[in-house]
């Protein structure tokens, strides 16, 4: 299997992946502790919208997204956070904006950009050293946030009413948490693309919470997760011609299928 490394850029592919499973477990974890999946499915496909200016407007494809992904984190943020019954709806609109903007700007964009499927996709095959540098910057500033302000990430997830009455900023860590939930999806878009990008958000921590009493378990286990379905996609990638960033999600979805079977057994098993 060590072979399958020997070339730089699957060796540009192994940082990006584990790099990426940093963030992806940290934060997946807190999305879906919060049950705030949709919402960040929205960001990541809003986030298109902020490419396609980016082409447009003849700037780099990622500063444009981290923008437009950034305001749209903010906007949903506002919305979302004084009428959580209705978040979907808001999600939903936001969502269709943001595509419908970028394909908008492409159509008007001169030329045909041969870069734009990596960004719908994922190409963790060609992702450069100046992605996998910013990757590595954006890991240290989750993991400096989320360090600084587990507690109270903690009492928010589990228990928002209580964080409140114990003095904790909750609107203030909520928009905290969409804009992580912004930069880590611009992060992804080069390894598996918008379309993939909420699977290594919420697959591997919907394990990890089967398995893990804490949050700081649950964060940990599934950055590992994020990383070994890195790995044995990539080797399945390289092994049978595949596409790696769907390979990727392929062997992350047969463990999640695989999780439901052994918690539908074992609580079979617990109730006989």
């Amino acid at each position: 299997m060590l072979e399958v490394f020997q070339s730089e850029f699957m060796r540009n592919a192994l940082f990006a992946g584990l790099l990426a499973s940093v963030a992806c477990g940290i934060i997946g974890t807190l999305v879906v502790v919060n049950r705030i999946v949709f919402i960040s499915g929205g960001i990541a496909h809003a986030a298109y919208g902020g490419i396609g200016l980016a082409f447009f407007l003849g700037i780099a494809p990622l500063a444009g997204a981290v923008g437009f992904a950034l305001a749209i984190a903010m906007i949903m943020a506002a919305v979302t956070l004084k009428n959580k019954q209705r978040a979907d709806t808001v999600v939903g609109v936001l969502w269709a904006l943001g595509m419908a903007l970028g394909i908008i700007m492409i159509d008007l964009t001169p030329g045909y950009n041969v870069d734009l499927m990596s960004y719908l996709f994922g190409s963790i095959l060609a992702v450069p050293r100046a992605d996998i540098v910013m990757m590595a910057l954006v890991d240290v500033g989750v993991l400096v946030i989320v360090g600084t302000l587990y507690n109270s990430f903690l009492a928010m997830s589990f228990d928002e009413e209580f964080a409140k009455a114990m003095g904790v900023r909750v609107g203030m860590l909520y928009y905290v948490l969409l804009g992580m939930i912004a930069l880590s999806v611009i992060m992804l878009i080069r390894i598996v693309g918008l379309v993939l990008v909420i699977a290594l958000l919420t697959i591997p921590p919907f394990i990890a919470e089967k398995f893990c009493r804490s949050l700081k378990a649950m964060m940990i286990t599934s950055v590992f997760l994020n990383f070994f379905f890195s790995l044995a996609g990539l080797w399945f990638s390289y092994r049978f011609n595949l596409t790696s960033g769907a390979t990727i999600i392929m062997v992350a979805a047969a463990f999640f299928f695989a999780s439901l079977i052994y918690e539908r057994v074992r609580n079979h098993l617990g109730g006989s």
